[in-house]
């Protein structure tokens, strides 16, 4: 069997909801960053052999097959084939893990997996509305509830206090602001011509919804949405974004011969179904699955993006497969509850913040996390990174990386 190797991995700026990308179809925003990685690696385009692509929302103009329609906005030749998929939040992620799946069956020698979603111009849910449109017969089957209710039940089940929540999304703010003012995100990103507040052109080369001046005391009066005495507010849940990302997969002998310097490879790809009630805690056992997969603990495992759809998603895989506190925090950060976030938030977890704080473009955020990932492994000089993601209905998905 071949293997599988990332070759390169670049990503668009992670725009606010009606923010700068606003005017910017998702075609668009994918054929930008599929050409800006031809532009990185040099490879000739004709040995693109399919593009791999997650998007949720495959409604309007997210319809009609994106990847395929984005190859034919790009610099890619109209030879190239292109399919999109649906895993829900892990959809970029997935698209990852087919495209280096292929690689490894000997299909080919270079796929692209990405992903992509505009939610300001193709909001969630446009495909089927709420979750009342489900088959009925769901309903009898198993108690089909919103994700915000979910993550309540999550915060419920390991008493996750508010005050806890509210402190991981301020210090998710705070590490990707330092992230972002020392620059650490420049060698990944691929600016992009959008809108200002007024209309006028810009040049957007920074996640647009980080809040450099975050005010834990200002998130700790915002209203619960889901429960009236609940837990779960904006402040420590995801944000609606626009945003997409490609990383070029290749077979490690053929991109070797061809001159490229592979910067990773995979030592696990998982995928695990769970309780579609709670549905958000499958990435306790995807964590374990592609651990035990890649024959390491989470004691080997350098740098973990892990994405934040809710601070309770974080704290709950925190409080299962972290149980030792980390060494170290970050330089300014605030705790914001306790010793307990630095336990279930170390530094290496989320280093440079996440989906609380730059957005969760649902099919595009399995492939920037990847990226995010990668790229910081190499920063560090560090080795192993784990990738996890919650999924809509109860499932995960799951990737150990080892940079080479």
């Amino acid at each position: 069997m071949r293997e599988p190797v990332i070759v390169d991995a670049v990503r668009s700026p992670i725009g606010r909801r009606k923010g700068a990308l606003r005017e910017t179809r998702p075609d668009t925003l994918y054929a930008h960053v599929l050409d800006a990685l031809l532009d990185r690696t040099g490879l000739d385009p004709e040995r693109v052999e399919d593009v791999v692509t997650g998007c949720v929302t495959q409604a309007g103009e997210q319809g009609a097959n994106i990847g395929r329609l984005a190859v034919l906005l790009s610099r890619l030749p109209s030879s190239v084939p292109a399919t999109t998929l649906d895993r829900m939040c892990g959809s970029g992620q997935q698209a990852v893990h087919f495209a280096a799946q292929a690689v490894a069956a000997g299909d080919m020698s270079y796929a692209v997996g990405g992903g992509v979603e505009v939610m300001t111009r193709v909001p969630m849910f446009s495909g089927i509305g709420g979750i009342e449109n489900l088959n009925p017969a769901l309903f009898d089957k198993y108690e089909l509830i919103h994700q915000g209710e979910s993550a309540e039940r999550v915060a419920d089940r390991y008493n996750l206090s508010r005050n806890l929540l509210d402190g991981l999304g301020h210090r998710s703010h705070l590490r990707a602001t330092k992230a972002a003012t020392d620059g650490y995100f420049q060698t990944q990103l691929a600016p992009i011509q959008g809108l200002d507040a007024d209309g006028n052109t810009t040049v957007l080369d920074r996640d647009e919804g980080v809040r450099p001046n975050a005010n834990l005391q200002k998130m700790g009066q915002l209203p619960t949405p889901f429960r009236g005495d609940g837990v779960i507010t904006a402040g420590n849940s995801s944000q609606i974004s626009d945003g997409a990302a490609a990383l070029l997969i290749a077979d490690r002998r053929t991109a070797e011969a061809d001159g490229f310097r592979p910067r990773a490879r995979f030592l696990s790809r998982v995928v695990v179904g769970d309780d579609p009630t709670l549905q958000l805690l499958g990435v306790i056992p995807a964590t374990r699955l592609a651990l035990q997969r890649a024959g390491l603990t989470m004691k080997d495992i350098d740098v973990v993006e892990i994405n934040e759809a809710f601070a309770a998603v974080v704290l709950a895989w925190g409080k299962e497969l972290l149980p030792e506190p980390h060494k170290s925090r970050g330089a300014g950060e605030a705790t914001g509850a306790g010793e307990d976030l630095d336990t279930l938030y170390p530094e290496h977890v989320n280093p440079n913040g996440g989906a609380v704080a730059h957005g969760h473009p649902l099919g595009a955020t399995g492939a920037i996390l990847m990226t995010k990932l990668l790229n910081e492994l190499e920063r560090r000089d560090a080795r192993y990174g784990l990738q996890t993601m919650c999924i809509g209905h109860g499932m995960a998905t799951a990737s150990v990386i080892e940079l080479i």
